[in-house]
């Protein structure tokens, strides 16, 4: 008969708890194998069972609030307004005329594109910058400096309309 010992026992739920995370994709259940391994430690050192459960308890538990608030403080960026999900935000456009519903159709990356100004800025022709894109229409704002040389593909595609 196969003898497991209380620690072999928590080593195993850590190890479950861990490929159940994997298959899920959340990090709880990695804090809460954090717990059962700090219970298998504790077996090791001779602990009393209720002190493996409190310990598992405490460390599991505690990384679970931790990760939690953690989370819960960090501040969410939509992914349409974030530079590192879409690296368009900040090219640069120039805009020649806008029509009277606050519309334009700007060449951009060798296409043409639907654009309008971000709420509550003016529309004015000029060079503009990307703020957010949704679907295939570009949010743009002004560029505060005109004179600005071109960066990324902003005036190489003013450039060939």
């Amino acid at each position: 008969m196969f003898d497991l010992s209380i620690g072999a026992a928590w080593w195993v739920a850590a190890g479950l708890l861990v490929t159940l995370e994997l298959l899920t994709g959340t990090f709880y259940l990695l804090m809460l194998a954090l717990g059962a391994s700090a219970a298998a430690l504790l077996a090791l050192a001779g602990a009393s069972a209720t002190l493996q459960f409190v310990g598992a308890a405490l460390v599991g538990g505690g990384a679970t609030v931790a990760w939690h608030l953690r989370r819960g403080r960090r501040h969410e960026v939509p992914a349409a307004a974030d530079p590192a999900v879409l690296l368009d935000l900040g090219a640069r456009v120039v805009v020649e005329h806008w029509s009277p519903d606050g519309r334009a159709r700007v060449h951009y990356r060798g296409a043409a594109w639907d654009a309008v100004c971000a709420p509550g800025v003016a529309c004015c022709p000029g060079w503009h910058h990307v703020v957010s894109i949704q679907g295939s229409q570009l949010i743009l704002k002004p560029q505060q400096d005109t004179a600005v040389a071109s960066d990324r593909a902003g005036a190489a595609d003013a450039a060939h309309p």
